[in-house]
């Protein structure tokens, strides 16, 4: 890459990583006094800047190993310490590269849904990014709670912006988002107390003594409540379906598949970085409890999904679904599956972005996002349908899609430990999938009847193509096609990262 030429810049990546997001978003307001219009290339500079850094970093763990960076030079535990490893480097891209794609496809969304409000958008929508990052490199547990709680501020006013009814929804968030951070601080607190440390790699090397104090115990109780609130595991759950269904387009496109999927990386960090394996499997029933908790989580978002009759309320309770993929693969406690837990993690960022993307362009057209508003739309809008229905058929599991193969590594991992009601779980899941999507191509192709509300053509008159605008069109192919590559190059990514980042149980 060109800034192989510039050590100093590979070898700061880690910092400006979080720099850069952090200090356009604050100066952003100030270039919005000169002009509004310089916000929009402003804010995709720095999220360029932000992709290319993660990716040096990560190719750089690629090649050269784990990368620790200790900010103002201090010594940990004594200093905050930023580490970039196999698993955090995948999810560094993963965070900026979505981020870029939605900041453009977004930009008619926003302007459409609020306008003269583009400014202060794109302001809080750098800083969510911003926490989202920090909370994935750092390697200090609290500094890990103040990043979370950047994002989850930020989350916040970009979901009370939203339609009506998002005022209640954002603060029906922050009341659960209050209650999971409080759990995961007092976590903190207990470890401090029994350790002195806040290091992450300090903590695990001196808890292995401490793991028969109830202190240790009751922190490590904490840390799941907490980290399941955030990551809306069933039935926690209930702040999720209202706040990224009412949120605006671009912000559902952002925090729908990235707060989740960052919040199970933390429950991954904390079970097999901070805690030892042997910990959560041996210690205490905690894989046995995920375990559970999952299947439950596949089987109550895959039922209440099909009860939706608005396109964004369904896709949330698919996410509650996803979620319990990811956890279920957690608690199954094999390499195999833990290896199709990560993977999904990248597919399921892919496709819920995708999905949301469509829901945010429906939105743009039609001012609704309901079911029905999906009549005739494979007639007016073939790429977009196409698109579409390329994710959705990953989110069913339909080679050779990424979704297929993360679905293939979980129900290995399932068999391995002969888990057949978390094998029922997925087949089940992906049969109701099948029926929520093919009842959406159903409605787009204009076979399900009258519907009372139309996107047009009536009987058998020819329908107008009226496409999205490119700016919302070329992200949703590329996340279309990388649906796809994931699916291609499952292997690649597996032999030359996930492998790397998962503990071999």
């Amino acid at each position: 890459m060109i800034l192989e030429q510039f050590p100093f810049l590979v070898h700061s990546a880690p910092a400006l990583i979080i720099v850069i997001p952090l200090m356009f978003a604050l100066l952003t307001p100030v270039i919005g006094l000169i002009r509004r219009e310089w916000t929009f290339p402003w804010m995709l500079l720095a999220l360029l800047l932000a992709t290319l850094f993660s990716v040096t970093a990560l190719q750089d763990v690629m090649r050269n190993g784990v990368i620790h960076y200790r900010m103002g030079n201090w010594e940990p535990p004594w200093g905050i310490e930023y580490v970039v490893d196999h698993l955090n480097g995948l999810m560094l891209v993963l965070i900026s590269a979505t981020a870029l794609l939605v900041a453009v496809y977004g930009k008619k969304s926003v302007e459409q849904e609020l306008p003269g409000k583009e400014v202060y958008f794109r302001c809080i929508f750098l800083l969510q990014v911003t926490g989202f990052l920090g909370i994935v490199i750092t390697g200090d547990a609290f500094n890990l709670y103040v990043f979370l709680e950047i994002a989850s501020l930020a989350g916040y006013a970009l979901i009370a912006i939203g339609e009506d009814g998002a005022p209640f929804a954002s603060f029906r968030y922050i009341i659960m988002g209050t209650i999971g951070a409080c759990f995961y601080l007092l976590a903190i607190g207990y470890l401090y107390i029994v350790t002195g440390s806040l290091n992450m790699a300090d903590l695990a090397r001196l808890l292995p003594p401490l793991y028969g104090s109830k202190v240790v115990l009751t922190a490590f109780a904490f840390f799941m409540v907490g980290i399941a609130i955030k990551m809306a595991l069933f039935p926690l759950h209930v702040w999720l379906p209202d706040a990224y269904t009412k949120a605006p387009s671009a912000v559902s496109a952002l925090v729908a598949p990235l707060m989740t999927k960052v919040s199970v990386y933390v429950m991954i960090r904390i079970l097999f970085g901070v805690f030892a394996p042997s910990f959560s499997i041996s210690v205490v029933p905690a894989m046995k409890i995920l375990l559970v908790a999952g299947i439950v989580a596949i089987f109550t978002g895959a039922i209440l999904a099909l009860a939706q009759k608005d396109f964004k309320r369904m896709l949330c309770y698919i996410i509650v679904a996803e979620v319990g993929y990811m956890v279920g693969g957690v608690g199954l406690a094999n390499t195999t599956a833990l290896r199709g837990a990560v993977l999904h993690i990248a597919n399921d960022v892919v496709m819920t972005a995708g999905l949301f993307a469509v829901a945010g362009i429906i939105n743009y057209k039609m001012r609704e996002h309901r079911l029905d508003d999906f009549k005739d739309m494979f007639k007016r809008m073939p790429f977009t349908m196409a698109a579409f229905a390329t994710i959705a058929l990953s989110i069913i599991g339909v080679p050779p899609t990424g979704g297929f193969f993360s679905k293939w590594y979980l129900l290995q991992g399932a068999l391995q430990e002969g888990s057949w009601i978390f094998v029922a779980a997925l087949l089940f899941s992906s049969l109701v999938n099948v029926v929520l999507f093919f009842r959406i191509f159903e409605i787009g192709y204009g076979f399900h009847g009258d519907h009372g509300h139309s996107a047009g053509g009536d009987g058998g008159e020819a329908v107008a193509i009226r496409e999205a605008p490119l700016s919302m069109l070329v992200p949703l192919m590329i996340a279309a096609a990388t649906i796809v590559l994931l699916g291609f190059y499952n292997q690649a990514l597996i032999g030359k990262i996930i492998q790397y980042a998962v503990p071999v149980l």
